[in-house]
């Protein structure tokens, strides 16, 4: 509903003349690449899951982690990295939080420090690579379109350390029930094993092809057919309209518009004036402070794309990078990956107090803010 009130708006804003037909060429070139990459891996993700590679992956978390609560949230910090730096962030939301609230109980281990991580680690992780998240295929732009290694060589030392505090704060909130032990678990077989060996390939084979300077949306949307091609012949049921993702498709086009709009009514030199233009260490706080701020007002999408022009500079970009990702988790509408694994818990009868929620989240901000911009800011 919101998505398409906010298409109706750009809509009208076309019609009004305050997005130009050149305008709306422009913003098409740039954003259909990023939409084409959702819809092609999120088919992919959804169909990996239904052929049972993402619980056989929790399942053999569980076998090898020697009956330790412990290793078992390690196990699943790993996954839930490799997940978001390779898969994006939406991916490790949709899919990954059920697969460890589940094991979870499996294992007779409380389902939150599991489910705090996955939620934590798919917003703060989301920096190493322009897969990792839709902000940064946007920002890919505004950084001169680097290959994806040396983009994740600009984030690096900013992007561990948004990794690691999430991470360390769980360890040390739960550690009397990360103590707990249970008994050795057995890995659950697939259900069809050829669907689960081709969904394996695709995703080992899209690992490297998303980072190997070729359009994301390009090996997205190979591997998307592949898969396609399997179900169809082995169990066309899984085939069906909802896999591609519809509503947010809707959402991110009405955000673009709308904010394509409001930069054309002066937007950018509105926030300009607030957020500064220097490069020292206090004006990229002050930048990416502004962005975490406008973020958790309205979304980190169009947060992002209201302050790009202010950017200026590889660096500042960044910094309104670590803002939009790592400072999206206080309010629950400041991330579509949060509103989405804030749905699956319902779905699973795991209840986390939104008010609880949004003071963890403002502590971690506090500290990983000023953290990596200290880092951003000391980079050669």
């Amino acid at each position: 509903m919101i998505g398409g009130f906010l298409a109706v708006v750009g809509i009208v804003a076309a019609f009004l003349g305050i997005l130009t037909p050149d305008a709306l060429v422009a913003l098409l070139d740039r954003v259909a690449p990023v939409l084409g990459f959702v819809v092609g891996l999120t088919i992919v993700a959804d169909l990996s899951a239904e052929a049972g590679l993402f619980s056989w992956l929790a399942g053999v978390a569980a076998r090898f982690s020697l009956g330790r609560v412990w290793v078992l949230w390690l196990l699943v910090v790993v996954l839930a990295l490799l997940c978001t730096v390779f898969l994006s962030l939406d991916t490790t939301a949709v899919l990954l939080t059920p697969v460890v609230v589940l094991v979870a109980r499996r294992v007779g281990a409380s389902p939150l420090p599991f489910a705090l991580t996955t939620v934590w680690l798919a917003n703060c992780a989301s920096l190493f690579l322009p897969v990792s998240n839709l902000t940064n295929l946007l920002a890919v732009h505004a950084l001169g379109s680097p290959a994806p290694l040396t983009y994740a060589a600009l984030v690096l030392p900013a992007a561990v350390v948004c990794a690691l505090v999430p991470v360390v704060a769980v360890g040390i909130r739960y550690r009397h029930e990360l103590a707990a032990r249970f008994p050795a678990a057995s890995v659950e077989a697939a259900p069809d094993r050829t669907l689960f060996l081709v969904s394996a390939i695709v995703v080992v084979l899209l690992v490297p092809a998303l980072v190997s300077g070729v359009e994301v949306w390009i090996p997205a949307a190979i591997g998307a057919a592949v898969l396609v091609v399997a179900f169809a012949i082995k169990r066309r049921s899984a085939l069906r309209i909802g896999l591609v993702p519809w509503g947010t498709l809707l959402f991110a086009a009405g955000l673009f518009l709308v904010v394509a709009a409001a930069q054309a009514l002066g937007l950018a030199q509105l926030i300009g004036s607030a957020v500064g233009t220097g490069t020292s260490f206090g004006d990229l706080l002050r930048l990416s402070g502004g962005a975490a701020l406008s973020a958790n007002v309205v979304n980190n999408l169009p947060a992002y794309l209201a302050l790009e022009p202010v950017g200026g500079s590889s660096v500042r970009i960044i910094a309104i990078l670590i803002g939009v990702n790592v400072g999206c988790i206080v309010t629950p509408w400041a991330s579509l990956a949060t509103l989405l694994w804030h749905g699956r818990l319902q779905a699973l009868d795991v209840h986390v107090p939104w008010g609880r929620y949004a003071l963890a989240g403002l502590g971690l901000v506090v500290v990983m803010l000023p953290l990596s911009i200290l880092l951003l800011s000391l980079a050669p």
